[in-house]
């Protein structure tokens, strides 16, 4: 490709020398054949692209990407102006990764940095993140903010600190371990051959497992009624259930969120198409079903 590139922009250099002494009048003239060769030339091709080498797309970027946008539109091409342009190797774009690290490891280390210019400070820090206390400087987070790339620490060398956390799905299932019910459907067949929707629910903590019902047609009438005696039974128990964890199934009606709102606990939906979400529920139900089968 080299070789034939540097071919091409010899030749075409000598071709330049050669119209140097060529008067104006016989360039538009070689122009306008030019143009109704390319024309002709569409109309053999019916609508078939052409296929440049890499060496004559390379040149033909390097000698036409200057021109203004709309004076190259309006150049007799075989190909669009716009593919011409991409041709031309654009420099790279700056990578932000750099700057990113840079601030990650400030906030850090020292403290949180400014996000709006102009803004006062807070006490003890600059609009630069770095705190005037050395006491504060020391810390090994702040208190303000919680830093997530952890993989630009990570690539620096630098360890997170002992007080960043993280509010993630899976530390909320571990600390509200106590507080937490799943609930889900899951269909089954007897040994007569039919099909029954089983409604379960399990305690995180303690896999304690409560069979609510089963029938072959969950009714909004149904599942409301399995919800309330679910209710009045955790009452009874005096268990202190704060979240239940459910998917976005059509089979509860809306009044089982009031019903549980009423008792003091939060309906949890779990996401569309995420049963890891509910994974606990889900590993029982598997269970379940490789037992029976």
């Amino acid at each position: 490709m080299l070789l034939r590139l540097a071919y091409l922009g010899v030749t075409n250099a000598l071709a330049m020398l050669r119209l140097l002494p060529v008067s104006d009048r016989a360039k538009d003239v070689e122009i306008l054949a030019l143009r109704h060769q390319v024309a002709v030339l569409e109309r053999q091709l019916h609508g078939e692209k052409v296929r440049f080498d890499p060496a004559d797309r390379a040149f033909l970027a390097a000698l036409l990407h200057r021109l203004p946008r709309d004076v190259l539109r309006r150049v007799r091409l075989l190909v669009r102006a716009d593919t011409v342009l991409r041709w031309h190797p654009r420099p790279a774009r700056p990578t932000a990764r750099s700057a990113l690290t840079t601030q990650t490891r400030r906030a850090a280390t020292h403290g949180p940095v400014h996000p709006r210019p102009g803004v006062a400070p807070g006490p003890g820090e600059q609009h630069v993140g770095v705190p005037k206390d050395p006491r504060r400087a020391a810390r090994p987070v702040h208190q303000g903010r919680r830093v997530d790339r952890l993989g630009d620490l990570a690539r620096c060398g630098d360890r997170p600190g002992p007080e960043r956390t993280s509010d993630t799905w899976a530390s909320f299932l571990r600390s509200q371990a106590e507080a937490i019910l799943a609930m889900d459907f899951f269909e089954t067949v007897t040994v007569t051959g039919a099909h029954l929707y089983v409604l379960a629910a399990i305690d995180h903590a303690t896999r304690r497992v409560r069979v609510l019902g089963a029938t072959a047609r969950p009714t909004a009438a149904w599942v409301t009624q399995a919800v309330r005696n679910l209710a009045m039974d955790l009452q009874d128990a005096g268990c202190r259930t704060k979240y239940l964890i459910r998917d976005r199934d059509g089979k509860y009606p809306a009044l089982v969120d009031t019903i549980l709102a009423d008792t003091g606990i939060e309906a949890v939906l779990s996401g569309v198409r995420m049963p890891r979400m509910n994974s606990v529920m889900e590993r029982w139900v598997q269970t379940v079903r490789r037992r029976s089968g």
